[in-house]
Formats: C-alpha cells, sequence, structure tokens
C-alpha cells in the first residue's frame, strides 16, 4: 500500500508542506525571537503568539468552504493547483526575508495558513477513494507519523538555519526549494474525480460552518472526535507556540534547545500515532480516544 501509486506520491507531497510549512513558520518566530529580523514594532511575546494566530485563523474561517470545494473538484487537480500556489507563495517570502520585513512575513504566513486550511480537507478526504476499506487506519497512521516526522524535521531545520551566519539566505532558499519539490511530486498523484455529480460553490467561508457542525453533531461518535482532536490541536498548537520565548527567557538557551523541545514533542506524537494503529489491530477504534485524553491531561499536569 504504502508504495502504490494511489498513496506514495500524495504521502511525500503533505510530508513536504508540513516540513515547509514548520520550516517557514519557526525560522520567522527564531528570527524574530533572536533579533536577526531587526527591531519589530510590537513586543517580541504578542509578534510570536500573533504569528501563531494568523496562521490558524484560516483554518477557522475557511475550513467549511475547503471541504465544499474538495467534494466537488478533481482532488489530485486541486492539490497540484494548491501546491502552485505555495511556490508563489514561498518565492514573496523569500523576497521578504531578504528584504526584513517582518509585518510582510506575518502577511505572507496567513496566506500560507490559507494555502494548508484548503489542503486539509482534500488531504484527509482522499484517503477514502484512494485507499481500500482495509487499508484505511494504516494509511492514516503513515499520514499522521510523517506529518509530524516533518514537523520534527522542519523544526530542528529552522533552529539550524537560524544559528547560521547566513540564515537569512539559507531560509530563503529552502522555503522555495521545497515548495517547488512539492507540486513535482503533487504531479504524479493520480485523477481522483468527484465521487458525486460536482456543483458550484459559492465563496461564502463563514456560512457553512455553522450547518456542518449541526450535521456533525447528529453522529455523537463523530462528533466525540471532533472534539477530541480539536482539543489535541489547541494543546499541540499552545506548546507550539510558546516553546520559543520559554527557552529564551527561563531556560536562557539559544534556538538549537528550542529545535530540541520541538523536536522531542514531534517524536512522541509520531510514536503515538504509530501506537495506535497497534493498539486498535489496523480498524477504526473510537475507544482509543479517552486514553490519549487523559494521557495529554496527565503529562500536561506534570509539566505544570
Amino acid at each position: 500500500m504504502f508504495f502504490s501509486k494511489q498513496f506514495f506520491p500524495y504521502f511525500i507531497t503533505q510530508c513536504l508542506g508540513a516540513l515547509n510549512d514548520n520550516i517557514y513558520k519557526n525560522a520567522l518566530i527564531l528570527m524574530v525571537t533572536y533579533s536577526q529580523l531587526g527591531e519589530t514594532n510590537m513586543d517580541i511575546s504578542l509578534f510570536v503568539n500573533l504569528a501563531a494566530g494568523l496562521f490558524i485563523l484560516p483554518f477557522f474561517l475557511f475550513s467549511a468552504h475547503a471541504g465544499l470545494i474538495a467534494d466537488n473538484v478533481d482532488k489530485a487537480k486541486l492539490i497540484q493547483r494548491l501546491k502552485l500556489l505555495e511556490v508563489s507563495i514561498m518565492v514573496c517570502a523569500a523576497v521578504a526575508m531578504y528584504l526584513g520585513s517582518s509585518t510582510l512575513l506575518l502577511l505572507l504566513l496567513f496566506m500560507m495558513g490559507t494555502q494548508s486550511a484548503y489542503f486539509g480537507p482534500v488531504k484527509y478526504s482522499l484517503l477514502p477513494q484512494a485507499l481500500k476499506a482495509d487499508e484505511l487506519v494504516s494509511g492514516n497512521a503513515w499520514v499522521e507519523m510523517g506529518t509530524f516526522i516533518a514537523i520534527l524535521l522542519g523544526t530542528l531545520s529552522a533552529g539550524i538555519i537560524v544559528a547560521q551566519d547566513n540564515s537569512l539566505v539559507i531560509a530563503s532558499a529552502s522555503v522555495v526549494l521545497f515548495a517547488v519539490l512539492g507540486y513535482l511530486s503533487s504531479c504524479s498523484i493520480p485523477a481522483l474525480p468527484p465521487v458525486n455529480k460536482p456543483v458550484k460553490v459559492p465563496f461564502r467561508p463563514l456560512a457553512g460552518t455553522l450547518p456542518l457542525l449541526k450535521q456533525v453533531k447528529a453522529d455523537k461518535p463523530i462528533w466525540n472526535a471532533v472534539l477530541a482532536i480539536s482539543w489535541f490541536w489547541l494543546l499541540g498548537a499552545t506548546y507550539l507556540t510558546q516553546f520559543a520565548n520559554f527557552a529564551k527567557m527561563y531556560l536562557y538557551a539559544d534556538a538549537t534547545v528550542v529545535s530540541l523541545l520541538l523536536a522531542l514533542f514531534s517524536v512522541g506524537i509520531a510514536l503515538g500515532s504509530w501506537l495506535c494503529e497497534r493498539i486498535s489491530y489496523g480498524h477504526v477504534e473510537l475507544g482509543v480516544l479517552p486514553f490519549g485524553v487523559l494521557g495529554l491531561t496527565i503529562f500536561g499536569m506534570d509539566l505544570l
């Protein structure tokens, strides 16, 4: 299954996307935290939280609209267009890094978040269409593990890049290179036309959110899964956002220690994805969720 034409190009594409997202986002945060982009007009802590918020905001604004689009177009073509958009954004980001414009980089971070928000629904809705029923749990586990390994590599790379003397040049070249590689790999994804007759989707980003939530809430197991994964991402985003300032202000450490904290975090999630597949014996098993939530709570209290 892993090396099949239906899965492998898509797997590489989504991993490169996660890798590039995290190189760009973490390099930006570290450069500002350690004053490599010049002076900003706001407090560093505020900038770091604003950067995280601007990256997440498009997921709230556009996810429902992105889901409708993913259901009504060829998923392979949609991924290729989104990866081409990523190349354009990263070329602009490379120029902004060279100019040292933190404001423009924040705007481009929002654009990158928007691209990721539209990639998210097609990323997961593709799997049931491309894989057999008995391959679905394994495919999800590979995607989750691959995503967080890419996050790990991206965060480690960001720390290493920022520690270099010519960090701006290396960061600029890296984000453009990985965006281009992601587009090239997306061109190998086979056609995946919509399952149902496609309909025209108007651009009303927030209009579909409430009806979608009502529809999901009617199915209790799915609703519980949505709540669990939302809580997981809330905690994850909170930890990831605060590591840079925590390392600088309380550990008196440089950017490489930030990367170490992020690496440990990502390794833990990758191992958890692997264990999930093992514990569920290759079947969709929502009974695993309480153990995951309990683990997050207990270890979170221990960290406190």
